[in-house]
């Protein structure tokens, strides 16, 4: 069975959204995906050609979506396709579009400590998609997520690590993987890969490999 897979990159520059594109491509392609990459949003425009993949993966940091645009990804995933993203490309995509964030799950709203903060990241979840994947170190953006109540939590991180406002209010458990349904659709998403190097982390690449084909209904 031939599966189709839809890449769409751009955004803000310094998520390294092309290099990122083309590590999502390739671990797709060496899963007998047929890859399609796009560097625009017009890739969404055309609603009946969205309902015929497999999967779409947004890597689009900021940016604005056209409401027809979040309307056909929108379709396309509750009749079964599925969506899987990382880091802001998914979860910082489009900050206007509340249709958008409610379909993914969440919406970053902070990395205290910026780029190069080292953290923990926990499996909370015996998964498919965590399967011989253990506690792991990683020196990037930690993100801070207002989220769906309604998702599945994979993988977490604990709060704070940096000083900051937010620590009066003491530790708290933040999301790092999830995975939810839209209508028929699965959801996956995970707030590494701030660029191509922390995406290419062996755990990371395994957990969002392992995201991308369950979302697809392609589990190996």
């Amino acid at each position: 069975m031939s599966r189709k897979a839809l890449i769409v990159w751009g955004g803000w520059a310094d998520h390294d959204p092309e290099n990122v594109a083309k590590v999502l491509e390739r671990l797709l392609t060496q899963h007998e995906f047929e890859v399609e990459v796009s560097s625009t949003l017009d890739a969404f425009n055309d609603a009946a050609r969205l309902q015929g993949l497999s999967l779409i993966v947004p890597h689009w940091t900021m940016g604005k979506i056209s409401k027809e645009q979040c309307a056909n990804v929108s379709a396309a995933v509750q009749g079964g396709v599925g969506l899987a993203g990382i880091h802001g490309g998914m979860c910082d995509a489009f900050r206007e579009s509340t249709e958008w964030q409610f379909m993914t799950g969440g919406q970053f709203v902070a990395h205290p400590g910026n780029d190069g903060t080292k953290y923990n990241v926990r499996v909370t979840t015996r998964h498919w998609i965590t399967e011989g994947i253990s506690d792991y170190e990683v020196c990037s953006e930690q993100y801070y997520m207002h989220m769906d109540p309604a998702v599945k939590v994979l993988a977490a991180t604990k709060f704070p690590v940096a000083d900051g406002p937010h620590v009066p209010n003491g530790e708290v458990s933040m999301p790092v993987a999830w995975i939810k349904q839209w209508g028929k659709g699965r959801v996956f998403y995970c707030a590494l890969g701030h660029n191509a190097k922390v995406v290419e982390q062996p755990d990371t690449l395994k957990m969002t490999t392992r995201g991308f084909l369950w979302a697809a209904n392609a589990e190996q």
